[in-house]
């Protein structure tokens, strides 16, 4: 089991990424300040099992293989650029239906929120680069995992609910109109643009 000095500093890192601007708060935010309280924590929950895959991928080995192979990583930051310019693109197209989803389109969000986790370069880093800082080579990998992963998900969910919480309450004092939810889901569509096109640049100019 890590120290609790591994855990403290682990724990800081991880509030660092979770509250810094990024697709997954984005996703959070922009969905909490459109359509309220309840579309917001199925937004949380969709992050959150996002994150729950690459803490499987870092238990099991597969992120230390992702992180030896230039090809995959490459992979990962353009999928994940592409998919961040297609959920602007539907975000756009889809800003005047905003309001009251059905249980179909909960499920969307949700599918929607899990894969932005999935391919959100912010995240692959930090699985793939930052987190094996924090493990010892000499024990087993599975168990210091579990443990990091716990506190992973524990300050996750603490910062994106305070997200989802003072999002919707800024959205039942300004977002009463179809307009202003039209508005802010397109100043988010634009911004998905904006982050996946900034990922593929970054990507580009890496060798």
């Amino acid at each position: 089991m890590p120290g609790t000095t591994t855990l403290l500093f682990f724990a800081l890192a991880t509030l660092l990424l979770t509250a810094s601007p990024g697709p997954g708060v984005l996703y959070v935010t922009s969905r909490s300040l459109a359509q309220g309280r309840r579309v917001g924590f199925v937004s949380m929950v969709a992050i959150e099992s996002g994150e729950l895959v690459w803490l499987v991928a870092a238990a099991t080995g597969v992120a230390a293989l992702l992180s030896a192979s230039v090809s995959a990583l490459t992979f990962l930051r353009f999928a994940g650029a592409v998919y961040l310019v297609y959920l602007g693109v539907q975000r756009w197209r889809h800003a005047a239906d905003a309001a009251a989803p059905q249980r179909a389109e909960l499920r969307r969000i949700f599918a929607q929120g899990f894969v932005t986790q999935i391919f959100n370069p912010k995240v692959a880093v930090f699985f793939v680069a930052f987190l094996p800082q924090f493990l010892d080579v000499s024990r087993p990998i599975a168990p210091q995992v579990a443990v990091l992963g716990a506190v992973y998900v524990a300050v996750a969910i603490l910062v994106d609910t305070s997200y989802v919480m003072a999002a919707s309450a800024l959205s039942r004092r300004f977002m009463r109109s179809r307009a202003a939810q039209r508005r802010t889901s397109r100043v988010a569509a634009a911004t998905y643009v904006g982050l996946g096109v900034a990922a593929a640049a970054t990507g580009i100019k890496r060798p």
